[in-house]
């Protein structure tokens, strides 16, 4: 049985290798050291301002999966939009329910925070992440161009 949860202080070292099984996935090699990400990711969710929430997904006590998200404001009107910025499940939990768990754990949150939209994107030539979304009925959205300013 799949238990998703709001990330925890007490969940980070499991959230934190979960981001790393997801950045050799999109082809990182070298990631830097454990405490510095470690770090990184207690003060994006957990600072007085947080950048992003996050939701954990086991199996038992394992982490298996995490999505990633924001609120962005404006969406329609003065309404609020909720961003999936990640949704990941680990290469031997996938095609067993993990991503739909994550993914109506994430849609539950916009409806309880009113959110009117709830918006992501993927890779290009990511087939797979396009299949699942296909799923809950929605097609990509053609009329966004997405840009992007390293620094």
């Amino acid at each position: 049985m799949i238990a998703v949860r709001p990330a925890t202080h007490d969940t980070v070292d499991q959230l934190l290798t979960l981001s790393e099984d997801m950045d050799r996935f999109y082809g990182a090699t070298e990631l830097d050291p454990f405490v510095l990400r470690r770090g990184q990711l207690h003060d994006a969710l957990f600072s007085d301002l947080p950048a992003a929430h996050s939701l954990l997904a086991f199996d038992g006590e394992t982490a298996v999966g995490f999505a990633a998200y924001s609120f962005l404001w404006p969406a329609v009107g003065l309404t609020r939009s909720l961003y999936l910025k990640e949704l990941f499940v680990s290469q031997v939990h996938r095609r067993r329910g993990v991503g739909r768990a994550l993914m109506d754990s994430v849609l539950d949150v916009a409806r309880k925070h009113g959110c009117s939209r709830v918006e992501w994107t993927t890779e290009s030539d990511n087939s797979a992440a396009q299949a699942f979304y296909k799923t809950f009925g929605v097609e990509p959205n053609g009329s966004k161009l997405f840009y992007r300013l390293e620094q």
